[in-house]
């Protein structure tokens, strides 16, 4: 496969100061079809039009696997880039970078959804409305259940697991790491601080780090047995959707089987020739920010022109807001971002 001497970008893990690694292009890929998926999910985020209540098993399909795939993401290339190795002197250092890199657009964007949807409240529907500014400020940092702006648990999971992970791994190695993970899933933690979100996801990173060392005997089967984990994964998401699979298990499932089937896909052809993934992959830390705030744009300019909150609509509503989900933050960077240095940085 073709590789470019470039570093992985820094949304999905950032490590101590090193030498530039290669980049691994079915990583970047796997990444742009993951944000993809992710910004599909969000184009409803409470109730789908009435008669059009098939979305809601799409979405549990999609939910089903489509964070336990990121945080495997971001689990590998933190694996690949030795960070679970950082001794214990080195973890203020390591604590430092990633809060500088994943707490501000956790706190700004938490902030810009939360008074976007308070202004927006005064003229249009919005989902997840906020309890008011002191309400909403409550719910976004510590009642999470009902947090305005569920999109950023992402970033506070993703820093917790961080600098979590060196520590557990140094001790008890990627395996122990797992199992850890394992435990927490069987939890069932309070909303707050999404420590739920922790419990139930925490385990991906983990199995991303144990992929992670494991490639050489993990990839060829990925791809050598391709077809039986797509049956397998699609069969999985059958039962979550029609079946037995609930919870917790529904997710673990899933979200288990999505790894050799997506990220398997990612290295074979004709997607190892794609070239869409890979431009979403780039721009998907801004994509990931701004998606929930485009998409609501979008859907308050719809409504305004006339193209109601119907099931007949609702066909319209679909690809509209999925493209804004998408491109729009990728219009933003380029036009607006990019010459703001700290938010260059902190949507790079």
């Amino acid at each position: 496969m073709s590789r470019t001497a470039v570093a992985i970008p820094a949304f999905v893990a950032t490590a101590p100061a090193r030498a530039p690694r290669e980049r691994r292009l079915d990583l970047d890929r796997a990444k742009g079809v993951a944000i993809l998926i992710v910004v599909f999910g969000h184009i409803v985020a409470g109730a789908p039009p009435p008669g059009a209540e098939w979305w809601d098993l799409l979405r549990t399909a999609i939910y089903a696997f489509h964070m336990p795939f990121f945080l495997y993401l971001s689990g590998t290339v933190f694996g690949l880039m030795g960070t679970q190795r950082t001794p214990l002197p080195g973890m203020p250092a390591l604590a430092s970078k990633r809060a500088a890199r994943l707490l501000p657009p956790f706190f700004l964007f938490g902030l810009l959804i939360l008074f976007g949807k308070l202004a927006a409240e005064q003229f249009v529907h919005v989902d997840n409305q906020p309890d008011g500014l002191l309400g909403g400020l409550r719910d976004l940092l510590f009642t999470t259940a009902r947090s305005p702006a569920t999109s950023v648990w992402y970033l506070w999971v993703l820093f917790v697991c961080s600098i979590a992970a060196p520590p557990i791994w140094r001790r008890i190695g990627a395996p122990g790491l797992v199992l850890m993970g394992l435990l927490l899933l069987a939890l069932d933690p309070p909303s707050i601080l999404y420590a739920d979100r922790l419990a139930r996801h925490a385990v991906f990173f983990a199995i991303g780090i144990w992929a992670a060392e494991r490639e050489a005997l993990l990839l060829p089967l990925f791809t050598r047995y391709l077809a039986l984990w797509w049956l397998a994964f699609v069969a999985a998401l059958l039962l979550a959707v029609f079946g037995p699979l609930e919870g917790d298990l529904a997710l673990l499932v899933c979200g288990l089987l999505s790894i050799p089937a997506l990220h398997g896909a990612m290295r074979v052809g004709p997607i190892t020739r794609w070239q869409w993934p890979l431009a979403l992959g780039a721009a998907s830390m801004v994509i990931y920010l701004f998606n929930t705030i485009a998409i609501g744009v979008a859907k308050a300019a719809l409504i305004l022109a006339g193209i109601g909150w119907t099931a007949s609509g609702f066909w319209i509503h679909i690809p509209v807001l999925t493209a804004a989900g998408v491109l729009l933050p990728i219009l933003g960077k380029r036009l607006v971002l990019r010459h703001i240095p700290v938010l260059d940085r902190m949507t790079s």
